[in-house]
């Protein structure tokens, strides 16, 4: 009979190994979900997800009212700002009572903010510390879905000030429009006449449901440094929506038991159950975004971990993508875009974008496309020898090579090892390995 170390290997290879043959439409979706959930579970054990939560709440206490006061002054200039305090008591909620108090207390201090008084330094200052939290979820983002860690500048500029400035007033404004959607003649003769009217009232009802999944999906899609699927990104929203609308129940019933709290910690209990919530808020979004990526780059659930890859398999993987790009090329005369070489080998995506950062680093590939998201031969293909590709592969691993001192022996025996590796390949261009194409 086999044990439990037997059972689990074999649920763990029934996870991360291909599928011998084509599955079931519905058993295919469900053991696509379960591997997703399986890594999602490691990376909880292992802290990194969990690490990012904790230091935005750092942050987030330190830059809230600077944040607020901020979208507060952009709503002012079109005279809705009253339109988006209810969105931050709908926030706070859950703590009950004391998400009344600190409610109270922030839009306080917002108010007390003077511009004027404050200077430019102070208000540099201001903006710098908001500034300071986008980066760092923006980094955390990047973190979960093995992108480069900054933009350029202009990027950055662009997409922070889409996200402080401009974002309120977006909410705000698709809030005004449901509203006097809502509340239009049309739609109130549509509500008197049945089944039309409980569908409105349901909507109505699922509406903020609905708006916090749209907000979610919007951080999947605008927050890292990489391309996002808008169906990977929307099914990670759903699901951190959902997580987030049950965990709101969960703690207004921990709240209600809290009373034993205010006894222990007195003035302190609100400042601790607000980081306690915010702790769970950036938990759910950042495991959401795990989610999302884990959709859109399902070859990333695997039994190789990127940073342990071999050698071999990346020069193996690598001489195939170059000759895929060239093939498609010659042949066909098209480029080849970058998600399409990610899902070529059944390896991490992250391997695939290592392989082909080595290539463009090298002049071997060029960016093409209106977007630069697709790939073509860096020169003709008969120019390029299969001895630079492999050169190309190894140029960074060598560099991160320390200089460790060897006996002269070993040292003339692998540089002759490369020199004939190297020179046994030299005459061998890409264009032969296309010929039987």
């Amino acid at each position: 009979m086999p044990n439990l170390h037997q059972l689990w290997s074999s649920f763990e290879s029934w996870i991360l190994d291909l599928p011998s043959q084509k599955l079931n439409p519905l058993i295919a979706q469900l053991h696509r979900f379960i591997r997703i959930f399986y890594a999602l579970i490691k990376d909880v054990l292992n802290g990194q997800i969990s690490l990012h939560a904790m230091s935005l709440v750092y942050t987030t206490m330190l830059s809230v009212v600077p944040m607020l006061a901020l979208s507060f002054s952009v709503l002012k200039a079109f005279n809705v700002q009253d339109q988006f305090t209810p969105m931050l008591y709908a926030f706070l909620e859950p703590m009950g009572d004391k998400g009344l108090e600190i409610h109270n207390q922030v839009l306080g201090f917002v108010d007390n903010i003077d511009v004027k008084v404050l200077g430019v330094f102070g208000f540099l200052m201001l903006f710098y510390t908001v500034i300071s939290l986008v980066q760092k979820i923006e980094r955390a983002f990047n973190s979960i879905w093995y992108a480069p860690q900054l933009r350029s500048l202009g990027e950055r500029f662009s997409h922070y000030l889409s996200v402080i400035l401009v974002g309120p007033v977006l909410v705000v404004a698709a809030i005004s429009v449901t509203a006097s959607t809502m509340s239009s003649s049309v739609v109130q003769t549509l509500a008197e006449i049945e089944p039309l009217g409980s569908l409105i009232l349901l909507l109505t009802k699922l509406t903020p449901f609905l708006m916090v999944i749209a907000a979610f999906s919007f951080f999947y899609t605008m927050m890292p440094n990489t391309k996002v699927n808008a169906k990977s990104a929307l099914f990670g929203g759903v699901i951190a929506g959902t997580t987030w609308q049950a965990s709101s129940l969960v703690f207004t019933t921990f709240m209600v038991n809290s009373a034993k709290y205010d006894a222990i910690y007195s003035g302190f209990a609100v400042g601790i159950l607000l980081l306690i919530w915010l702790y769970m808020n950036w938990l759910i979004l950042l495991l959401g975004s795990s989610i999302a990526f884990y959709h859109q780059h399902g070859n990333h659930i695997s039994r190789i971990d990127p940073e342990d890859a071999a050698s071999e398999m990346l020069e193996k993987a690598g001489l195939d993508i170059m000759r895929y790009v060239a093939i498609q090329y010659e042949s066909k005369g098209s480029p080849v875009s970058q998600s399409e070489l990610e899902g070529y080998h059944q390896i991490p995506s992250v391997l695939s974008r290592k392989i082909i950062d080595k290539f463009l680093a090298n002049g071997l590939l060029l960016l093409a496309g209106e977007k630069s998201d697709q790939l073509v031969p860096g020169r003709s293909t008969d120019k390029i020898s299969v001895a630079s590709i492999f050169k190309a592969l190894r140029q960074n691993e060598i560099d991160k090579l320390l200089p460790i001192s060897v006996s002269p022996e070993v040292e003339a025996l692998v540089s002759k090892m490369n020199s004939e590796l190297y020179l046994g390949i030299e005459h061998i261009s890409l264009r032969e390995l296309l010929q039987d194409q």
